[in-house]
This record gives C-alpha cells, sequence and structure tokens, in this order.
C-alpha cells in the first residue's frame, strides 16, 4: 500500500512498467499521477483501509490459462500455485481436454493482465508457441516461451515479461514447477534492461491504430 495521501508522479516513477499501486480510497491521486501512470502501464487500485494489506489485496494474482493440450498440466500447477506459492488464481479454461483453439485462451489472459485484473499471466499449450504468439498481439503484454530456469529468469531480469507460456507436453510436473517459481520470483533488474523493455513497447506503438 502506498501510506500517502497524496499519490503524485514522483510516487508512480520509481515503479516498474505494468506495477500495481494500491492506495487508500480517501487519497487525492493527481492528474499528473493518473498521466504517468497511463503511459508507464501502471495500475492504481483504490481500496477501503481496512482492506489494503489483506492477504486479499495482495499483488500476487496469476491469469491461468491453457488449451486442452495444456490443461492437464494447469490443473497441476493451479493446485501447485494455490496451496505451496500461495498466489491468487483466476482460471480462464479451458475445463476439460475437449479440443479447443489456444488463442481464444491466451488472450483471455493476456487481456487480464493488460487491464491489471492480475500481475501476471501463465498459459500452457502443448508447446507453448502458439501461445506465447497469441499473447504477445495484446497491447502491454511481453510473453516469454520458457522451457528452462535460465530462459524463466532471463524472461523476468532482462525483459520484464509478464506472461508466461510454457508447453505441457513437453515437460514433467517437476520441471514446470522449477520454471514457474523461478519465473515468478526473479524480478526485473530495471538499468540498462529497462531501456530495451522501452524499445520493445515503442515498436508496438507504432503499430497501434489511432482511434
Amino acid at each position: 500500500m502506498n501510506p500517502l495521501k497524496v499519490l503524485t508522479r514522483q510516487d508512480i516513477l520509481p515503479l516498474e512498467r505494468g506495477a500495481r499501486i494500491e492506495v487508500a480510497a480517501e487519497a487525492i491521486v493527481t492528474d499528473s499521477a493518473r498521466e504517468e501512470a497511463a503511459e508507464r502501464g501502471v495500475t492504481i487500485v483504490l481500496l477501503p483501509k481496512d482492506a489494503i494489506g489483506s492477504p486479499a489485496s495482495a499483488d500476487r494474482s496469476i491469469a491461468l490459462g491453457a488449451d486442452h493440450g495444456g490443461f492437464a498440466m494447469k490443473e497441476q500447477l493451479k493446485k501447485f500455485l494455490l496451496d505451496e506459492l500461495h498466489f491468487t488464481v483466476k482460471d480462464y479454461g479451458t475445463y476439460d481436454s475437449e479440443p479447443v483453439d489456444y488463442p481464444d485462451y491466451a488472450y483471455l489472459v493476456a487481456q487480464a493482465v493488460a487491464k491489471g485484473e492480475c500481475r501476471q499471466g501463465i498459459m500452457i499449450d502443448g508447446a507453448g508457441i502458439g501461445s506465447a504468439m497469441a499473447a504477445n498481439k495484446v497491447p502491454g503484454i511481453r510473453a516469454a516461451l520458457c522451457y528452462d530456469k535460465a530462459t524463466a529468469r532471463n524472461s523476468r531480469e532482462h525483459n520484464n515479461a509478464n506472461v508466461l507460456s510454457l508447453g505441457g507436453k513437453l515437460h514433467s510436473l517437476d520441471q514446470l514447477k522449477d520454471i514457474v517459481t523461478t519465473w515468478l520470483t526473479t524480478k526485473f533488474a530495471g538499468g540498462r534492461h529497462q531501456k530495451r523493455v522501452d524499445k520493445i513497447m515503442e515498436i508496438e506503438k507504432r503499430f497501434l491504430r489511432k482511434e
């Protein structure tokens, strides 16, 4: 929680791009703070005093999705996320092993992250490739296909990835647990990497349609 009674642009500047900040509902949020938050993709959440700092308000929300090829692993990883890592999970499906189209679920997961409904997203299909492609079409998303702990660490540390794509048929459950744990516990390094992430997002902006 931000303890300040007034949230200013200076409070937003140190935050990672795509971050989420909670402030009391009665706090004053300046126009410059809102503008900077919008520019940096920071979500400002206004909460009642008694809700701030509670487990329900903690920034540990994961959007989880899969197609039929990743369904079985999704169910096991969901239990792992809930019971062992103690994250809040929003399951966007699929909910059984009947054939479905992975772009539909990758889109739901990516949208949840882009809108600030969940802090990060995890999408699982057979190989993880298609879901990464689909998720990366959503503005604000940096989806990374990771296949070991090294790529998971790099995607967070260097690229500030906010969606993890996994190949459910390429790994054992223990291997996926290691990848997920590494990805969720690695922080963005910032520094020289921020400039490069900014350049990624600038490319995206060039192709966004003007309304």
